[in-house]
């Protein structure tokens, strides 16, 4: 199936801004305390956070429930253990804002998701567009 330019571009950044929201204004202290540890309901929130809001963007351009519910499952598993192997490599190595690898760490933990939003989107192109 085809999308426009215009539509793939639209759809990239509403994931984004949705990103930003879901992890700059949206976490709780539950969310972001004790976030080394594997199976962490507060982390499992957090994904769910990011997976609403992508359920929403796929939503406004007519995706399949279908392709939304296996892409949202996707999303969650996904930023789930991205955030899971920052924290814990941030505090195996007790990084402090004021250390460049926590930085480094931060950079890479963004484009990682930064990326699952451009395969999403390359998968609605392939699999879902209209």
């Amino acid at each position: 199936m085809t999308a426009s330019f215009g539509a793939v571009f639209l759809m990239l950044c509403l994931l984004l801004v949705k990103h930003m929201f879901a992890d700059y204004y949206l976490q709780t202290p539950k969310m972001l305390a004790g976030r080394g540890e594997y199976f962490h309901l507060g982390r499992a929130q957090h994904a769910a956070v990011h997976v609403l809001g992508s359920i929403l963007v796929f939503a406004i351009f007519g995706a399949p429930l279908s392709f939304i519910l296996i892409v949202a499952a996707l999303e969650w598993i996904i930023h789930f253990n991205i955030d899971f192997v920052k924290a814990s490599y941030s505090d195996k190595n007790q990084l402090k804002p004021t250390q460049a690898a926590f930085w480094r760490a931060a950079g890479l933990d963004q484009l990682m998701h930064n990326l699952t939003y451009v395969a999403m989107v390359w998968a609605w192109v392939t699999f879902a567009a209209s």
